[in-house]
């Protein structure tokens, strides 16, 4: 049984531990592409910052632009890599028998990631001793608010995987249909192809 509780405390862990370290990844088995997932979602929010840049010049915000777009098409990957996963662990029900979720475990495990990554950097905020009072309050009341965004999705993903495993609801994977870094999907790019004939 996949567990939840491991999941987001993998997520905290990872946090602080790749903030100390730098980006290590010790998991195993199915925690191993919960925690690639994580790191894909690491590394693209610190290339969001990046990308919010004014002062190092467009070289600079060109590259965390494209760094954005690899790791978001790697984080998708692991999403879709998660679910591949699950439908093993799990041999969730077949759509046409049982109410089918309308996303997915991996899609649901990447949000927590996602939310791990807000928690960590809000609660920072809160700790900030070069700001004012009314910084520190009103990031108090948004993690507070990110507190129960998580502690909701965990308990939804807990539901969905009970009753996936009650054969009471299932989950689809269409797999995600990016366009945008495909050379013959993107018409930038096979435009640019053809006009190097």
């Amino acid at each position: 049984m996949i567990s939840v509780d491991d999941i987001t405390l993998s997520h905290r862990s990872a946090t602080k531990r790749w903030k100390e370290t730098g980006v290590q990844l010790h998991a195993t088995d199915f925690m191993a592409l919960v925690e690639q997932n994580h790191q894909f979602n690491y590394l693209l929010w610190h290339a969001e910052d990046k990308a919010r840049r004014d002062d190092m010049g467009f070289e600079f915000v060109r590259d965390a632009k494209r760094a954005i777009d690899k790791y978001n098409q790697a984080r998708n990957d692991a999403m879709e890599a998660m679910d591949k996963a699950l439908i093993k662990i799990l041999n969730p029900a077949p759509y046409t028998s049982c109410p089918v979720h309308s996303e997915s475990p991996g899609m649901m495990i990447d949000r927590l990631s996602i939310l791990a990554l807000k928690h960590y950097h809000m609660k920072l905020q809160t700790e900030r001793l070069d700001v004012d009072q009314e910084h520190i309050e009103s990031c108090q009341k948004k993690l507070s608010i990110i507190n129960q965004q998580l502690d909701q999705l965990a308990l939804c993903l807990n539901v969905l995987l009970e009753e996936i495993n009650a054969n009471s609801r299932t989950f689809r994977v269409y797999f995600q249909l990016k366009m945008y870094n495909s050379p013959t999907l993107n018409p930038e790019l096979h435009a640019a192809e053809t006009n190097k004939g």
